[in-house]
C-alpha cells in the first residue's frame, strides 16, 4: 500500500500531511500490526515482525522525500560538488610584529658585515654573568631579577643575550663582528612597559683600533634605516658592568599627541638601546688581549623597537596572541 502511494503524485503540503497522519501519526495504521503480532505463530512472528518495521521505514522514506521535493530541497539528488565553482577564500596571515622587526634589525647590521650569533636560551652564571665583569653581589643575581633553575646548580634562564657574545669570544679570535638576536627572561613584574619574557637583539664589534666614533656611527646608521633620514639621536651617559664607557641611545620622537606625551614621560625622548665600549676586563676574561683589540657593544629590546615603529602602547599586546590585533600587520609583509 505504502508503495502505491509513493507511485502517486503528492502535489502539496496538505496531501504530504494526509499522508503522515495515516502512516506515521500517533494512531497510524501500522500500530495496530505490532500490537497483533501477539497472535502471529511463534515460527512467523520473526518474519512479521520485520515485515512492520519495513513498512515503517518504507513510510519515513516516502514522506523525507516528498518533504523535500515540495521544499525545493535537492542536496540528495547532487552526487558531487560542482567543480567549476570558485574556491572558498583562505583567510590571509600576517607575520608578528616582533618577528617583522626583528628580521629588520638584522637586515640593517648584516648589511653593514655582521653575523648572526645564536645560542642557547638556558645558560650557565659564568657566560650569563662573570664574564660580562657582573660583580657576585650585583643585583641582577639576585632572585628577584634572574629565573634559576632547579638543576644543576647555577645554571638559569639568560636574562640578555650578552651570553652569546661571550660564547664567541671565547671561541673564536678578532676580527669578531657579530649580531646576537634572541629571547631573554627577566623576573619583572608585567604592566604596559615591561614583561618577563621579551626579545633582544645585542651587537658586538671587536678588532684593532674600534673607537667611540665607530660605534656612534654604526649605531646612528642603525637609527636612520630604521626610523628615517631625518630622525635625531643622542647619547647619554650610563652604566653596565660590560662596557666602560657606557652610554644610552635615544630618538626623538616628539610630542604630537597624547601616545607620544605617555610613552616619552612628556620628554619627547625614547631610550632604544644601551651601548659602549666593551671593557678591557671582558675582553680579557674571555682570552682576548685587551691591549691590542678593542671593540663596542650594543643591546636593545625588540619589543621596545616594535612598540616605536607600530605605535602599541602596551607591551602584554604582543603576548596575547589576539588575532584581532595581530592581522594588522598582514599588510606590512
Amino acid at each position: 500500500m505504502i508503495a502505491e502511494i509513493e507511485t502517486t503524485e503528492i502535489s502539496d503540503a496538505a496531501a504530504l500531511e494526509t499522508f503522515r497522519i495515516r502512516f506515521l501519526g500517533s494512531k497510524n495504521i501500522i500500530k495496530p500490526l505490532s500490537a497483533s503480532i501477539r497472535d502471529v505463530p511463534n515460527e512467523q512472528k520473526r518474519e512479521f515482525g520485520l515485515l512492520v518495521n519495513e513498512a515503517k521505514t518504507k513510510a519515513e522514506e516516502v514522506f523525507n522525500q516528498v518533504q523535500n521535493r515540495l521544499s525545493g530541497d535537492t542536496s540528495e539528488s547532487t552526487d558531487s560538488p560542482d567543480l567549476s565553482l570558485p574556491a572558498s577564500p583562505l583567510p590571509v596571515g600576517s607575520r608578528h610584529p616582533v618577528s617583522l622587526v626583528m628580521e629588520e634589525i638584522i637586515d640593517v647590521f648584516s648589511r653593514m658585515g655582521f653575523e648572526v650569533a645564536e645560542d642557547r636560551e638556558i645558560e650557565d652564571d659564568w657566560h650569563n654573568f662573570t664574564a660580562m665583569n657582573t660583580p657576585e653581589d650585583h643585583p641582577a643575581r639576585d632572585m628577584q631579577d634572574t629565573y634559576y633553575v632547579a638543576s644543576p646548580p647555577g645554571w638559569l634562564l639568560r636574562t640578555h643575550t650578552s651570553s652569546v657574545q661571550a660564547r664567541v669570544m671565547t671561541t673564536r679570535k678578532p676580527p669578531i663582528r657579530i649580531i646576537a638576536p634572541g629571547r631573554v627572561y627577566r623576573n619583572e613584574t608585567v604592566s604596559a612597559r615591561s614583561h618577563c619574557q621579551f626579545h633582544q637583539v645585542e651587537v658586538l664589534y671587536v678588532d684593532e683600533g674600534v673607537s667611540f666614533a665607530d660605534m656612534k656611527q654604526t649605531l646612528h646608521h642603525f637609527a636612520q634605516a630604521m626610523y628615517g633620514k631625518e630622525v635625531v639621536t643622542r647619547l647619554r651617559p650610563s652604566y653596565f658592568p660590560f662596557t666602560e664607557p657606557s652610554a644610552e641611545m635615544d630618538v626623538y620622537y616628539g610630542l604630537a599627541d597624547e601616545h607620544a606625551h605617555r610613552i616619552t614621560k612628556g620628554t619627547g625622548w625614547l631610550e632604544i638601546m644601551g651601548c659602549g665600549m666593551v671593557d678591557p676586563a671582558v675582553l680579557e676574561t674571555c682570552g682576548i688581549d685587551s691591549t691590542k683589540y678593542s671593540g663596542f657593544a650594543c643591546g636593545m629590546g625588540i619589543e621596545r623597537q616594535a612598540m616605536i615603529k607600530y605605535r602599541i602602547n602596551d607591551i602584554r599586546l604582543l603576548f596575547e596572541n589576539d588575532a584581532r590585533f595581530l592581522k594588522q600587520f598582514a599588510s606590512v609583509v
